[in-house]
């Protein structure tokens, strides 16, 4: 998986994005203080499956968090999974 991901952040919310051929993954959140984001949902569109796009937004929201120094709180069962598969990441959730 190559495309560019794409973090919009608004004060409350935010989202991590991959766009292809008119179509968005993306990964969305709720931020809760500077230091804790919520996030809340994953949604890959049929043509993404199989590409990897759903663990590289996560992957991107793990290295964000450990560079600006937030946490996550994996609401999102995607993510939830993910954080399980990788524990490695334990220092980036806030479970």
């Amino acid at each position: 998986m190559t495309d560019e991901i794409i973090r919009e952040q608004g004060p409350t919310k935010g989202r991590y994005l991959i766009r292809r051929n008119g179509e968005e993954a993306e990964l969305t959140y709720s931020v809760t203080s500077p230091t804790l984001i919520i996030a809340d949902h994953t949604g890959v569109p049929d043509s993404f499956r199989g590409t990897g796009a759903g663990l590289a937004l996560v992957t991107r929201m793990v290295a964000d968090a450990r560079a600006e120094g937030f946490r996550i709180m994996p609401l999102c069962p995607f993510v939830n999974a993910q954080r399980k598969k990788h524990p490695e990441w334990a220092d980036a959730f806030a479970v």
